[in-house]
This record gives C-alpha cells, structure tokens and sequence, in this order.
C-alpha cells in the first residue's frame, strides 16, 4: 500500500495492569528520500474503563468461548465510543487506528493469543479504518508474538542502549550483535497491583507503601527461583504465567503486606538490573506506570551500572499507544513490524488484520 510522508494514527492500547485505555494522536513525517519515520505526539488520553468492563477484563480468562466472544464485541463498541469523544469533530484528521486489543490468552507455546477488542465494532462506530490482531501472524510463524513494541524502540528510540517498559509486565528491548533482542523480564504492576488491592487501593502511589517494609529473604529467593527467571529468550510472559507461578508465592506468604511489596520491589529490580548488567549499556529509557514508582527507581539505581532515563511524561505514559500507531503504520507499507529476532519466528511479519481501508 502506497503511503504519503505525512500521515496521522491514532494508536490504542490496553495493557495487563487494566489502568485503562491509552489513545496517542500520532503524528508520522519524513524527508520523501528517506525510508525512516520521526514522530509527534499529539493528545493523548487514558479513558478509565467502566467498573463493570474493567471487572469483566479482569475476569477474561474465566469466561467461557460465548462469554469471550461477547466481550470482544462490548469492548470493541467502547474503543469505538470512546474514539469518538476522543476526537470530537477532529476524526478527518486520523487517517487510521491502530488497536493492540486487551490480551485475554497467551500461549504462544501451544500456538494461542487472544486479543479482544472488536475491529469491526471500532470501525462500526467512528469509520475510521482499523488496523488490529498484531500478534497473531507471527505465533503462526512459530513466535512468541511478543513483545512488538521493540522495532519501535529500534527504530524511534535509537538514542538508548535499553528500552525497559513497567506495565503490568515488566519487558526490555536492546540491541545485541546487531540484532533486536527483547522479552518479558517478571511481571510488575499486575503484582504491585493485586497488593495494593489488599489495602483497599488500586495501586501504591510512587511506592510510599512498599517504601515502609522490609525485604524478606525468604521470600526473595523463592521469587528469584522461578524456572522463566533462568530461561534465555525469545520469551515472554501472560497472565496464566502470573496466576501460576508468582501470585501463590505472594498469596501464601504469611508476612506483612508492607513486606510483600518491598520483597516483590526488590525482586523486580534485581532481576531488570541483571539483565541491563549482563548487557551492557550506558542509558536505559523507563516507561510505562511503573516509571512513577519512586521506591522501585530507586532501588534499580542501586543495583544497576546504567543510568537510568525518565523521560516527559507524554512518553512514559503512551510509548506503547504510540509505538502500535507505528507498527501499523508499517503494516500500510507492507514492512516487517515484527521481528524474529525479538519473538522466536521463523521469520519477520508484517502482521495486522485490515479493515475498513
């Protein structure tokens, strides 16, 4: 597909941790000599979901095939809505959206990703074409289908050694031998979250809370014992990974709930910093929820060697928004968006269902 020099998408993401949605007004330019992209973010939004939505998302997993089906159409019919508000009589500005979807399975093992989020619905209600389903060609090329926002990093954050992003997973991307590597590390916010929960808050602001408690040894290695910790990757973690392997550890733990978010602190950053360490890099881009977490910062400064990079806020709240406008503008291109070298396929895809062009 022909595309212009200038082009406007509106990327769309829903993350593990459920914050919400995140739209980024994207706007892509180049010199018409060139194959490279720079970028302008434009507005930006996190639109909360409805607590019967967010409840529903949470519970995914549990849903029979009818029950997921259904939500895939409820949750395309409030992408769609909530683009229209989003953009108000704006909409002929966008040329497309992009849409990662929420993801409710992820076994690339046995051949299965999900994710919902209706295309159909979305273009149903704003006509404006949708590009989505990003994941799924390259588990049929036998990859992992994640992470995907690393070509992003690549290729609009050059300027970094490490691309690490704290979402409800915490992953990292990186440049090795002149390939694109990147994985999930341990998961992040969906932990810290579920803890915080205990206490009756949907998270613990800049870490005020695991800043009180102390680190139990205990704990911390059955943590840093996980089988996934000593895996090389391609890699990558969902929540089934979550459920089965860190959250009973947290569960049956019987220490402090102030302890627990400590102890779960210093395993994250232990782990992140062994990454960065064994790579060696001098600067490391921090995005994503996560980045806001002053006691956890804190505590990856300690362990690491790097120097660790909190950028405007604009970035570290919508790079992954802003990244999948960027994968589907490649796909309009018909250029790879996902990379085998990150994911384990067999080859690079240019992945991306098309609807409404």
């Amino acid at each position: 597909m022909m595309v212009k020099n200038q082009i406007s998408i509106l990327g769309i993401m829903s993350g593990t941790s459920l914050d919400g949605l995140d739209l980024a007004e994207t706007f892509f330019f180049r010199e018409s000599n060139k194959a490279s992209w720079s970028f302008e973010l434009n507005k930006c939004e996190t639109i909360p979901y409805p607590k019967e939505l967010s409840h529903r998302l949470r519970h995914a997993i549990e849903l029979s095939e009818e029950g997921i089906q259904k939500l895939d159409i409820d949750l395309g019919v409030f992408i769609g809505k909530s683009l229209n508000r989003f953009l108000g009589t704006r909409s002929q500005m966008v040329d497309c959206v992009a849409s990662h979807g929420h993801t409710v399975f992820h076994q690339p093992e046995k051949g299965i990703t999900v994710q919902i989020g209706s295309g159909e619905e979305i273009y149903n209600h704003c006509q404006i074409s949708v590009i989505n389903n990003f994941r799924v060609a390259d588990v049929k090329a036998g990859g992992q289908g994640a992470p995907l926002v690393p070509i992003g990093d690549r290729d609009l954050f050059a300027a970094y050694d490490f691309a690490l992003n704290l979402g409800g997973i915490a992953n990292i991307s990186f440049e090795k031998e002149g390939k694109r590597l990147a994985f999930d590390i341990c998961p992040f916010n969906m932990a810290l979250n579920y803890l915080a929960n205990e206490k009756g808050l949907p998270y613990d602001s800049e870490g005020k809370i695991a800043a009180t408690g102390r680190i139990n040894e205990s704990l911390l290695s059955e943590l840093s014992q996980l089988p996934y910790l000593s895996q090389r990757g391609p890699k990558s973690l969902g929540i089934e990974d979550y459920q089965k392997n860190w959250l009973p550890l947290l569960k049956n733990s019987s220490i402090s709930l102030e302890d627990k978010l400590a102890t779960f602190i210093e395993h994250s950053a232990m782990e992140i910093a062994s990454t960065i360490n064994e790579n060696k890099g001098k600067k490391v881009l921090v995005t994503g929820g996560g980045a806001y977490h002053q006691f956890f910062i804190s505590r990856l400064k300690t362990h690491s060697r790097a120097d660790i990079v909190l950028p405007e806020s604009k970035i570290i709240e919508f790079k992954e928004a802003l990244i999948f406008a960027y994968l589907g503008l490649l796909r309009l291109e018909g250029r790879p968006n996902c990379l085998s070298s990150v994911t384990g396929a067999e080859y690079d895809v240019s992945a991306g269902d098309l609807i409404g062009f």
